[in-house]
């Protein structure tokens, strides 16, 4: 899943997702830290959409994704803005090269896109070693309840003059996992392009998640729901949940 043609069109199809609820979250979240927040690494980037919003109110921003096309999409985003982000090409189960960050995001459930326990330890492990001790991690999955009732085993669709896509998502074999295959029609002059995208999603108990993070050297400070940062914010039928993290002192 390198979104090598998807990266064209990933900010049309995103239009409407909610960047400024995440951007609040954050910056509310970081305002409850006991320590000052200053730099900043956007794990799972994409288009930088969240990485940029951030660098606008300062915090000193490191974007990293898989994908070269989305980076370079990226890129164009920060320069269009005048704001200074670094850019790394990387693959998060390889992780190197930071340190002594003060916070690290990672956001529109890519956690999600790491599909065994044993990558998501590696993973964890990874941004441990990219935090300065008492950094804070946030990011957030899709919730159980969401997957089974409102993505799995079903078709989504979209259709306008240059553009169209149908997407189907398919249910895997064991509890939270999905397979999502999409097809697009892309306007290029008189004809249609068409291409495929073709992702592997699993999430996980929250208790799986907090076992893992705690076995890397994380405390849980806090659990929210559908970008509340309070505490009563996580309900049965939340849809995205967000996890912070501390990273523990010596660890």
């Amino acid at each position: 899943m390198e979104y090598q043609q998807l990266a064209n069109v990933y900010d049309r199809l995103m239009d409407d997702a909610p960047y400024d609820d995440w951007l609040g979250f954050t910056v509310e979240v970081f305002q409850q830290s006991d320590k000052p927040i200053h730099h900043v690494a956007d794990l799972g980037c994409g288009t930088g959409r969240i990485t940029t919003g951030l660098a606008q109110m300062g915090y000193q921003m490191i974007g990293v994704d898989y994908s070269e096309t989305m980076l370079s999409v990226a890129q164009q985003h920060a320069s269009d803005m005048g704001v200074p982000v670094q850019w790394i090409h990387q693959d998060l189960r390889e992780l190197q090269g930071l340190s002594e960050l003060d916070a690290v995001v990672s956001y529109c459930d890519v956690m999600n896109y790491i599909t065994t326990e044993e990558e998501l330890m590696t993973v964890f492990s990874h941004v441990k070693n990219m935090l300065a001790d008492g950094g804070i991690f946030i990011f957030d999955v899709h919730s159980l309840y969401h997957l089974d009732n409102n993505l799995a085993g079903e078709t989504f669709a979209m259709v306008d003059d240059d553009l169209a896509y149908i997407w189907f998502c398919s249910p895997g074999e064991v509890s939270g996992e999905v397979f999502h295959d999409l097809t697009f029609f892309v306007q290029q002059g008189k004809t249609y392009t068409r291409f495929e995208e073709y992702h592997h999603q699993q999430t996980f108990p929250i208790k799986i998640y907090q076992k893992l993070l705690q076995a890397s050297g994380f405390n849980i400070r806090h659990l929210y729901g559908d970008f509340s940062p309070k505490p009563e914010s996580l309900k049965d039928n939340t849809e995205r949940i967000f996890f912070v993290a501390g990273k523990q002192p010596g660890k």
